[in-house]
């Protein structure tokens, strides 16, 4: 038998006190560094990462890598799985082609991926430990509302646009390629789904996916394609989720103007659905070849008075059109003329011959005044950019670039 052993009062004390610290000492996560060799491997693997962009020595940067770290260490202990979530970096100046190859234009940029799918819509929220574990249980919850009775669908939101699977299966192919597709767009489209005996009645030609518009007069629209087609499938639930026409708000601002497309903006009052419903079927039917060049936008003229002070309008005048360069804006002229064939699409290619530009400033192109009319350089200035004060702001970002003049 061994003798026992005694440790002195001093020696006691300190191997609780080494013991406590063990069990309190919170687990700690090293933030993992991307680089052109293992971005694709971990990004790929993981069920949803987020990545920091940043340089060393931009002092927004500094200020966000403690917290960036504290966050990771809080969600670690939710989802301990190293591929559930994954809190990454990636050094900018050391990584320039990876920064390029992600158009990072600011530090730092936030973005979050799925499965190494970069989500269109980075994180904007608040730089703090609880705002951004939040984002994080948010981007784990189901994306996708289960529905256990049909007469559910009766009391849908029908001002959002509304996305329905009917599976016979949840553990099925046909599943899990629309939960994928939900994981990426359930912030543009609200998604839900209904399975076995309860989905039976919707299934008579087999599994199928419903679009149901808002409002209550458009049709519902059926997916023809092949379900366990993730490409198919996510391409035609994006058509229908991310209208032509998108309605600007103050809380998404920021990442439209971040897209660098000039505006073309409807303001009309939130009721006037007819002149919007004018507007998005001229564009479509006018512009539908220039959306890669300009925005199509539609805004409350209430909630959005300033720019059209700015451009000397009222909510009296509405409905409104208007073009934002970023540097200058341009009034169409009266809203009827929309109606007239081509009249908007000229509007539009004004703006991108500088035609606009030069007639604010310099009075009527030559070859637009008749013959023998005298010509005067009549001087103005045109109404500044109303929504270039929504961009990412130089009090929480470093910017890298400046937008060209039009």
């Amino acid at each position: 038998m061994n003798p026992a052993v005694f440790l002195s009062l001093p020696d006691l004390r300190c191997s609780l006190l080494l013991l406590v610290t063990w069990v309190f000492t919170p687990v700690t996560t090293e933030i993992t560094s991307l680089d052109t060799e293992n971005i694709d491997d971990i990004l790929n693997n993981a069920d949803v990462a987020l990545v920091n962009f940043y340089a060393d020595w931009c002092r927004f940067s500094q200020m966000l890598h403690p917290i960036f770290e504290e966050a990771s260490n809080v969600i670690k202990e939710e989802y301990p799985n190293e591929n559930q979530v994954v809190f990454a970096r990636v050094d900018c100046d050391q990584h320039s082609d990876i920064a390029q190859r992600y158009r990072i234009s600011k530090y730092p940029t936030l973005k979050l991926f799925r499965n190494g799918m970069m989500m269109k819509r980075e994180y904007r929220g608040q730089r703090s430990v609880k705002a951004l574990a939040d984002y994080i249980r948010q981007q784990k919850s189901d994306p996708v509302q289960e529905l256990h009775d049909l007469a559910e669908i009766t009391t849908l939101d029908r001002s959002k646009r509304n996305i329905i699977g009917y599976f016979e299966q949840k553990d099925s192919e046909n599943y899990r390629v629309f939960e994928r597709v939900a994981n990426i767009l359930h912030d543009d489209c609200a998604f839900l789904s209904a399975f076995g005996a309860v989905s039976k009645p919707e299934r008579y030609s087999g599994d199928n996916i419903i679009y149901k518009p808002p409002g209550h007069s458009a049709p519902d629209m059926v997916y023809l394609g092949s379900m366990t087609n993730f490409d198919g499938t996510y391409n035609w639930i994006q058509d229908k989720c991310v209208p032509l026409v998108r309605e600007i708000t103050f809380e998404n601002g920021e990442e439209l103007t971040e897209e660098g497309l000039p505006f073309l903006i409807l303001f009309h009052m939130k009721e006037d659905t007819e002149s919007l419903e004018i507007f998005q079927n001229e564009v479509a039917r006018q512009l539908i070849s220039e959306k890669g060049t300009i925005n199509f936008l539609h805004a409350d003229c209430d909630k959005f008075r300033h720019p059209l002070l700015h451009i000397q309008k009222t909510p009296a005048d509405c409905p409104v059109i208007a073009i934002d360069s970023f540097r200058h804006m341009y009034v169409f002229g009266d809203f009827r003329d929309v109606l007239i064939p081509g009249k908007l699409k000229q509007f539009v290619f004004d703006l991108h011959s500088g035609k606009l530009h030069r007639e604010f400033h310099h009075g009527p192109d030559p070859t637009d005044t008749a013959p023998g009319q005298q010509v005067q350089d009549v001087a103005s200035s045109p109404p500044e950019s109303s929504f270039q004060k929504l961009a990412p702001s130089e009090y929480r970002y470093t910017l890298l670039r400046d937008r060209d003049e039009l």
